[in-house]
């Protein structure tokens, strides 16, 4: 495997990433009126787009109008106008890096006052000890509505593809949905969908099937997996290496592989496992041991900053570098890396002994600076936790109104639309276009 960041890197469905660097994924909490990507966010990706990396992944897209994670996310589904997401797709290709779209369910991580649907695998709530509260009791869910999910996904596709979106990626990890049914701590159903790992990735599979089928052959289609949940007897890296195997004869191009959940959030430099705690690259002993044995090209995702850890990452046999949070305050940080420069700082550290809050404002700190950039500014390294804490909180009260109320008009006619099979928007997939 090529060390040079800036090579190009060849996918299995014929398209070509520019470098080896990628933006990762980051909940941006910034949908506009009607669940919409708005001016802030085409102005946030025409930055980083214009920044160096050969790939942008946007931040969750949510594939279920009544089932988001918080009041801001975006929503694309059948009713969906399509233009604003042309428009951003349009955005963020512009000065030449390939545009994928993260789709995703948050199944049981839905925050309390958050109208619509809270489902999950089996009815087990998020556990944060004394903070459960923060989050609503999920259902079982219904093998219907399991099915009408998997529809969803597929839907979604699609329409990313319609809108000029070069990929989608799957998310699988953090605890949402996907990752739900994969964990035997939160998927103790005893049905065709739960046991055996074979059943608990039975919906991951049918998803993957389902848009593969949906888009064109030529379409990247990704998949984000967790390396590990950190939680004892949860998903692991074993778990992980079978499930990639599963993958390969799927038409996937590619698998990002991050860590942890909300109960254990190791992808925000907090994992359980101490020994990778103060590691610039959180989840890099596991991704090599998977390299090793992965038939897909892998990406690598969790506190990369400098441009010798991103090489190491991929000496280390990893395909692709994603690089989040110091995005976030150096927006044209692949730029700089080609030139021998770095980020010019760091964000602030939060250490306050209760991880759950801490976690919380780490993430406030990062969507503040999104925010920053979105509106034209440079981003404020200074900027407190607290500060950013209320302030995302205030935010959030707004975006909630807004949801609610758009919510009550779009739910009905979403689920009127709804079919419960694959749409036929495309041919069907028939293997990768060459071996790489």
């Amino acid at each position: 495997m090529s060390s040079d960041l800036f090579s190009p890197l060849a996918l299995r469905c014929g398209r070509t990433l520019g470098n080896r660097i990628a933006k990762a994924a980051m909940e941006e909490a910034m949908a506009g009126a009607g669940q919409l990507p708005d001016q802030r966010l085409l102005t946030l990706y025409r930055r980083w787009g214009a920044g160096g990396a050969g790939l942008l992944i946007t931040g969750n897209v949510m594939v279920h109008a009544e089932a988001l994670t918080g009041p801001g996310g975006l929503v694309l589904d059948r009713s969906t106008p399509i233009e604003p997401f042309a428009a951003w797709a349009a955005a963020g290709k512009a000065a030449g890096a390939a545009m994928w779209m993260q789709i995703n369910h948050p199944g049981r991580q839905v925050q309390t006052g958050m109208p619509g649907v809270v489902w999950a695998p089996s009815a087990v709530p998020v556990d944060l000890g004394r903070h459960s509260k923060r989050f609503r009791p999920p259902v079982a869910m219904t093998r219907q509505q399991i099915e009408e999910t998997v529809a969803r996904f597929a839907v979604t596709a699609a329409r990313a593809e319609q809108a000029g979106f070069d990929g989608v990626e799957i998310h699988a990890a953090h605890g949402y949905l996907l990752s739900q049914f994969l964990s035997p701590l939160v998927n103790r159903r005893t049905d065709a969908w739960g046991g055996s790992l074979e059943n608990r990735a039975r919906m991951l599979l049918e998803v993957v099937r389902a848009v593969r089928a949906a888009v064109p052959s030529g379409f990247a289609v990704a998949v984000k997996l967790n390396s590990a949940d950190f939680q004892r007897g949860g998903f692991d890296a074993d778990d992980a290496r079978r499930v990639i195997a599963m993958l390969e004869p799927l038409g996937v191009d590619l698998v990002e592989l991050s860590g942890g959940s909300y109960e254990s959030p190791a992808m925000t430099g907090r994992p359980a496992d101490g020994r990778t705690r103060a590691r610039e690259a959180y989840f890099l002993d596991l991704a090599e041991q998977l390299a090793a044995t992965s038939p897909l090209p892998l990406m690598l995702t969790g506190g990369i900053t400098r441009r010798g850890t991103a090489a190491e990452v991929l000496a280390g046999g990893v395909a692709l570098v994603g690089v989040g949070t110091a995005l976030a305050t150096t927006p044209d940080l692949p730029d700089r890396w080609r030139t021998g420069r770095e980020a010019d700082g760091r964000l602030r550290q939060v250490t306050w002994s209760d991880k759950t809050l801490a976690s919380a404002a780490g993430m406030a700190l990062v969507r503040h600076q999104l925010h920053r950039i979105a509106r034209g500014q440079e981003p404020a390294l200074s900027t407190r936790p607290v500060r950013a804490l209320l302030a995302d909180q205030r935010a959030q009260r707004r975006a909630r109104h807004n949801y609610r109320s758009w919510l009550a008009q779009h739910a009905p006619q979403a689920a009127a639309h709804l079919a419960l099979h694959v749409p036929d928007l495309a041919p069907p997939y028939n293997g990768p276009c060459s071996p790489v």
